[in-house]
């Protein structure tokens, strides 16, 4: 079986404490400034994914769109988990690189704090 970094990544940074699991604690990690990167299930609803992408962009944080509720909580040893923030810088560009690499696509485009290009 081929290993996945991404996930691999994930349960690294669950391990190391750098990561948050949960639509309640990925928002307060946005808001408060501690997210790096957030990462959302294929299968979550249209509202978390409408939440995250408009929380990403106004806190400037990079939202991508991977994997399955089911493999996103099974790299992390939890049950199923829609949304899931990185809390660590380091570890956030290496799961970005990872997750580009795969050919996940960033679904917002992360501006700094609040600062709206369409504004």
């Amino acid at each position: 079986m081929k290993q996945n970094k991404v996930l691999s990544l994930l349960g690294l940074a669950i391990r190391g404490h750098n990561l948050v699991s949960g639509e309640f604690q990925t928002e307060n990690a946005v808001k408060s400034g501690d997210a790096m990167l957030v990462i959302l299930a294929e299968d979550a609803s249209a509202n978390t994914k409408k939440l995250f992408q408009n929380k990403g962009s106004y806190y400037g944080v990079p939202v991508y769109v991977y994997g399955t509720k089911e493999s996103l909580g099974g790299a992390i040893g939890k049950e199923l988990r829609s949304s899931l923030a990185v809390c660590d810088a380091g570890l956030a560009q290496a799961v970005i690189k990872a997750l580009e690499y795969e050919g996940a696509g960033q679904v917002n485009g992360g501006s700094e704090h609040g600062e709206n290009e369409s504004t």
